[in-house]
């Protein structure tokens, strides 16, 4: 029997369990503590959506490291180009750091290379991409997610941080929208 949900307007409908959520986080920290063995690490948690993310895989990371949390703030630019964004939040000094990118999900990749452009000038020694989920189908640009917890099909999902409208992040499960 199929488990549903009704955020505001629309019913989604069971698609990832906790538990296999939770089974891909172990994957990826094993997968980061062998890889960041001996580095100076931070990770960039990307607000709102990382956030429980964040603090699930975070608890499972064994290497020394920091963590914070940034937003990607929009504004109206004063040029043809309509919005600029901008990453707000950092105040730790990552250079010459090895910085990890938690991100709730990587769709098409665009605020991705925001986020990894405006990561640069902060002269980090590496950067490295950690998404919970992937939609590989829509992704459009060309560089790396290097740790990735489940690949999934281009659908529009809500729960575990995932919003819609703002609603729905506090479901422990992922619901994709029914049609």
């Amino acid at each position: 029997m199929s488990k549903k949900v009704q955020v505001l307007d629309k019913t989604f409908e069971l698609f990832i369990p906790e538990a296999r959520i939770q089974e891909a986080i172990d994957n990826l920290a094993e997968r980061l503590n062998k890889d960041l063995e001996g580095k100076n690490v931070i990770f960039i948690a990307i607000l709102n959506g990382a956030f429980i993310f964040a603090a699930d895989l975070y608890r499972r990371i064994t290497v020394p490291s920091l963590i914070t949390f940034v937003k990607l703030a929009s504004y109206q630019g004063t040029s043809t180009t309509g919005k600029v964004k901008r990453l707000i939040g950092i105040n730790e000094d990552i250079e010459n750091m090895t910085v990890v990118v938690l991100e709730d999900i990587v769709d098409t990749g665009v605020t991705m290379e925001y986020i990894l452009k405006q990561l640069r000038g902060y002269e980090p020694k590496e950067i490295y991409i950690a998404t919970m989920f992937f939609k590989k189908d829509a992704f459009v640009k060309d560089f790396p997610i290097h740790y990735v917890g489940l690949e999934i099909p281009n659908k529009f999902i809500v729960g575990y941080g995932l919003d819609y409208d703002g609603y729905g992040r506090n479901l422990k499960d992922i619901y994709v929208l029914s049609q």
